[in-house]
């Protein structure tokens, strides 16, 4: 199938009908793009213990976890991005804690061997296929220090029981209308995901996917955000058509998505 002229653009640069579901939100005004919402990763970084660590984050985006990190009195803290601007938008937030960011890709980063004592990803192995989230998993293990740990937050289907058929044809609607070809697994199939890795499951939690959810916005990104969100939707009819597209589908499917929040161990040598 052939894509528009600008498919080929960074990010920030493409058209409101070709980028990225994540950037598109950016665009709106939404800070906080994680499945389960802000609550959810709070919760999930709590359990990895990232107090006085050193944490290596994959993929920050547009460094909301990047912030609640470095302000939780971390050891040190180094993000892996691979798109310039939201490499730039990290090294801002992060500069002022001594905090680092390296462009690469999460599953080559260059890092030396156990230099971390945990790793976050959040909502990025969701948009990798098969082989590539078993490449990212493979290098948060080598990064991390025996007894360190990997904290991811993604999207999942659920129940565990779910038609092969109906999430096969769930996971194409994601694809098409998010304009990335997003793979959620349900927990099992993540936790296997790790388990085959060589890491130990210590802690899972989910929430409602309800990322575009009056309710959630609010709490996620204040009635000021949540007012700055509906301004830009006003005066931008491209913007608005693909939110309210991707709040349709997440509607039309919130009994069978949710956000879950894993961390997993490293076993000691």
């Amino acid at each position: 199938m052939a894509m528009d002229s600008d498919f080929s653009l960074p990010q920030a640069e493409r058209s409101a009908r070709q980028a990225a579901g994540h950037w598109i939100l950016a665009r709106a005004g939404k800070r906080v793009l994680r499945p389960g919402g802000l609550r959810l990763t709070v919760r999930m970084l709590h359990a990895a213990h990232i107090q006085g660590k050193s944490v290596v984050e994959f993929a920050p985006g547009l460094g909301r976890t990047a912030k609640l990190i470095v302000s939780s009195g971390v050891g040190t803290y180094t993000a892996v991005e691979q798109d310039p601007a939201a490499a730039k938008r990290v090294e801002s937030i992060v500069a002022a804690c001594r905090g680092k960011v390296i462009r690469a890709k999460a599953q080559e980063s260059g890092l030396p061997d156990a230099c971390a004592d945990v790793v976050v990803g959040e909502a990025m192995l969701t948009m990798q296929g098969e082989k590539t989230k078993e490449q990212i998993v493979s290098e948060a293990y080598r990064l991390l220090k025996p007894g360190g740990c990997y904290a991811l937050h993604e999207l999942a289907l659920t129940p565990e029981e779910i038609d092969p058929e109906f999430a096969a044809d769930l996971r194409r609607q994601l694809a098409e209308t998010i304009r990335v070809n997003a793979r959620p697994l349900t927990a099992r199939e993540w936790g296997a995901l790790l388990e085959n890795a060589g890491f130990i499951v210590d802690w899972h939690a989910a929430a409602p996917m309800a990322l575009l959810s009056v309710k959630r916005n609010i709490a996620d990104e204040g009635i000021l955000g949540v007012l700055k969100i509906m301004r830009n939707l006003l005066r931008d009819r491209e913007l608005r058509a693909r939110v309210l597209q991707m709040r349709a589908l997440f509607r039309r499917y919130r009994r069978s998505l949710e956000g879950i929040a894993i961390v997993a161990r490293k076993p000691q040598e």
